[in-house]
């Protein structure tokens, strides 16, 4: 494996601002605010997804203090559609601490800002790099993968000490000198490699600044690197969805625990087997089954069976009287406003 390529930095520099993405509207900003809530919000999902949020989200909440100040439910609301909800929550809480202990001003240094909710080392990296320019590294998996193979990197990233080794060497190929500058070029540089020339397969290696000194480049396979031998399997559940409306075409909702799947987010009451859904029902009881809806988390299928039931007047009294703190009836026109579930909200559209 080779180690310090010299000028690694300076090649990478120059290419993001002649050829890297330079429009996005998260860019040319030292404002950490919005740098955080993009960087959170590219966890995991597309920048053309991310786009319409980010402009939704500062027109709602257009700095920390609005954001802190928020009810959850209206994060979660704003939020819905993203996935990975537990960022949502974690962004909340963010905006408070930032607030209450910090004073509406994100820290400046990665050991600070790695302290804050839903904020690891990477996110820390990337916000200290763009608006403090400060010598971090980023590693998020497209840096990982540019990084592997330029530096030939086959270590199994499985196990954290090489974890660690490629941190190491992350932060020995950063720029050194006028980092207010070079520091937020290379960071966008070398996500702008990962996501748009050294991407997963058929990497654009001819169109790569960094072709003559890439060790996979020369090996003949860039696509063998990074190596990590630890496959998450996929799983497949079903669960069966109870959709409970009154007379008037309200809907029953409850609020989810606050761990797990949907963890805080309003949804029908879930079954695991029909025939716990059954005993909820009583013998008057109308229900239907609609159509079976998939929906594809990153580990797990899950098979989702709408079962629709029409409740008495008496009925929906009798569990409004019941209904624990979070539940209740919900008329279509509320159902914007509040945190549901990608799918449900989309099943309920169908209503």
């Amino acid at each position: 494996m080779t180690v310090g390529i010299p000028e690694i930095a300076t090649q990478v520099v120059r290419w993001q601002k002649e050829h890297g993405r330079n429009h996005l509207p998260w860019q040319n900003t030292r404002d950490a605010y919005r740098v955080w809530l993009s960087e959170i919000m590219l966890q995991q999902t597309q920048v053309t997804t991310v786009l319409d949020y980010y402009a939704r989200f500062l027109a709602r909440f257009p700095d920390v203090r609005a954001l802190a100040a928020a009810p959850q439910d209206d994060v979660l609301a704003l939020w819905s559609g993203l996935g990975y909800y537990s960022r949502a929550r974690n962004l909340h809480r963010c905006a408070q601490q930032v607030v209450s202990e910090f004073g509406g001003e994100f820290p400046h240094t990665v050991e600070l800002l790695s302290t804050l909710p839903g904020i690891g080392r990477s996110t820390a990296g990337a916000i200290a790099s763009f608006c403090f320019g400060q010598r971090s590294a980023i590693l998020d998996a497209n840096v990982r993968r540019v990084l592997t193979r330029v530096l030939g990197f086959g270590e199994d990233l499985a196990v954290a000490s090489n974890e660690r080794k490629l941190w190491a060497l992350a932060d020995q190929l950063l720029p050194v000198d006028d980092l207010p500058t070079n520091m937020p070029r290379y960071t966008q540089g070398m996500m702008d490699l990962g996501s748009g020339i050294c991407t997963p397969k058929s990497p654009a290696c001819m169109l790569c600044p960094l072709e003559s000194v890439c060790v996979a480049h020369k090996e003949g396979d860039p696509t063998k690197y990074p190596v990590r031998t630890r496959k998450v399997k996929r799983s497949a559940h079903s669960w069966w969805l109870l959709l409970e409306r009154d007379t008037a075409g309200r809907l029953w909702l409850e609020r989810r625990p606050q761990t797990g799947i949907w963890a805080g987010l309003y949804c029908p009451p879930v079954f695991e087997e029909r025939e716990s859904l059954e005993q909820v029902l009583t013998a008057d009881s109308q229900a239907d089954d609609l159509a079976v809806v998939t929906h594809v988390l990153t580990h797990r299928d899950l098979y989702l069976h709408p079962v629709v039931a029409r409740m008495t007047a008496a009925q929906a009294k009798r569990r409004e009287a019941e209904a624990p703190e979070g539940a209740g009836f919900f008329a279509p026109t509320e159902w914007g406003a509040l945190g549901l579930p990608a799918p449900i909200r989309k099943l309920l559209a169908t209503l």
